[in-house]
């Protein structure tokens, strides 16, 4: 239900670029996950069109062999939330595990059902980036465009450092949010 309430994003994105540009395909695909609300969302119109590469950016927290991260898919296991089966950051009891991540809205133990099985059948890839990555894409975007994006947010714009882009690659990322709410958290970061 949330996929298809958040869809509205994808739609228009196809819609804005074949008014921009004349095409209505985007070569990438990046946002944030958590439980994966905005990516679901901006997935949802490109899911059937392979040419379109998704990219989910997880919260790595502290690292992702730290004990202090939020990436479910790349860390978790096979388990059952919310009535869900899905990845889980989970002991062998299958006891929640305290998920860490910089951003309220991605420090969570697992993910939507949607993404899992995107991660399973490689439809989707999924990669993460540590706090430190980004509370600086998330400064560097607030410098060079004057926009201060939520710190979710901010974990999709620090992915595109660790992506391959060919030149005339037309890539989308997701500001799902606004930083208004993190401001103190950014404002506490030594970042030249």
């Amino acid at each position: 239900m949330v996929a298809l309430f958040q869809s509205v994003i994808s739609e228009e994105i196809r819609k804005q670029l074949l008014a921009q540009t004349g095409r209505e395909l985007p070569t990438h695909v990046v946002a944030c996950v958590g439980g994966g609300s905005n990516a679901a969302g901006i997935f949802y119109h490109f899911l059937d069109e392979p040419q379109v590469q998704l990219i989910g950016v997880e919260a790595g927290g502290l690292g992702i062999d730290s004990g202090k991260t939020a990436a479910s898919l790349i860390k978790g296991t096979p388990g059952i939330i919310h009535g869900s089966l899905t990845k889980l950051l989970q002991t062998e009891d299958g006891q929640i595990v305290e998920p860490h991540s910089v951003s309220a809205g991605l420090d969570y133990p697992g993910i939507g059902p949607l993404h899992a099985h995107l991660f399973e059948s490689k439809r989707a890839t999924f990669i993460h980036v540590v706090d430190e990555e980004a509370l600086r894409a998330g400064i560097e975007l607030t410098r060079m465009e004057g926009i201060l994006p939520a710190l979710e947010s901010a974990h999709a714009l620090a992915g595109l450092e660790k992506i391959s882009f060919e030149k005339d690659a037309v890539v989308v990322v997701n500001l799902s949010g606004r930083g208004d709410k993190d401001a103190h958290t950014y404002l506490a970061t030594d970042y030249e």
